[in-house]
């Protein structure tokens, strides 16, 4: 293990406890919290066309519930997408997700939608995390998923990452390397916040 694996394992199990630790204080009022900034910060700093596609995730341990805000999505007229994770190193791809839709379990335990569902590309992705800092750097998993997906999303056009995650998951600084991808904004239990460039993250406040 290089050192920054090193680091990063050692951040990712702290992360994980602090994870657990809002989950269990205050999971579904932070699930309502988040649905809310997020709509009120469309328009508002977020831009997203009507009809647009977002892509969600289905929450898995103790992720933050966002299956409130995809539900408000849907029923506001957006095209709503979960992730369909391929082998490890892929791009993930998308199928679209209405509320009530069949899914299926998958690899890494997350769920997915049926395969017979229609696949989408998306303009915004709402994107699961361990940890996050000001200049938008994300602490994941370690299999880069989203990384490399938004990397090919960016090279193909504009797609906008959005984290999703508990104030209690901010940190200081997210180790970085060069193939990790930034976040646009992170929305918390307390608000839309907009990422700054890596440059600038030493001054002021989110």
């Amino acid at each position: 293990m290089t050192p920054i694996e090193d680091i990063k394992a050692r951040m990712r199990a702290e992360a994980l406890l602090r994870r657990a630790a809002a989950h269990r204080d205050g999971g579904p009022e932070a699930a309502e919290a988040v649905q809310r900034h997020f709509m009120a910060a469309l328009g508002n700093g977020i831009s997203l066309a009507p009809g647009a596609v977002v892509s969600g995730y289905w929450p898995m341990r103790d992720e933050l519930d966002i299956r409130p805000l995809l539900e408000r999505l849907a029923g506001a007229g957006y095209v709503c997408a979960l992730p369909v994770v391929g082998p490890r190193g892929t791009p993930l791809s998308f199928r679209r997700w209405r509320p009530g839709d069949e899914l299926a379990s998958a690899g890494f335990g997350t769920t997915e939608p049926a395969t017979r569902a229609e696949p989408v590309s998306p303009d915004l992705l709402l994107t699961p995390l361990l940890a996050f800092d000001a200049a938008g750097g994300r602490l994941g998993y370690g299999a880069a998923y989203y990384d490399i997906t938004l990397r090919a999303l960016r090279r193909a056009g504009e797609a906008v990452a959005v984290g999703i995650a508990f104030d209690a998951q901010r940190i200081d600084a997210a180790p970085h390397e060069d193939h990790d991808e930034p976040l646009d904004w992170v929305i918390t239990e307390t608000g839309a916040h907009r990422c700054r460039p890596r440059e600038q993250s030493g001054k002021g406040k989110t």
